[in-house]
């Protein structure tokens, strides 16, 4: 049942680590002439909000896949 339950949740986590790594753009999408106004702006775009999901993604990713090598 705990196996079932961890596989679940593991594929779940995979799906979404797909998603959200295919959801960022490319590092050189931002760079140009004009770009210093994101690069100094204070607010929060949507890349940052998805490189910050990316990492609790990636990070329950690497948890469940370790559980379920241990179970």
């Amino acid at each position: 049942m705990l196996h079932t339950i961890l596989l679940i949740a593991f594929i779940i986590a995979c799906l979404g680590l797909i998603v959200l790594v295919l959801l960022q753009s490319g590092k050189s999408a931002g760079l140009s002439i004009g770009g210093g106004e994101t690069f100094f702006s204070k607010k929060k775009g949507l890349n940052e909000k998805l490189g910050a999901w990316t990492k609790y993604v990636a990070a329950a990713f690497m948890v469940l896949a370790l559980l379920l090598t241990v179970f």
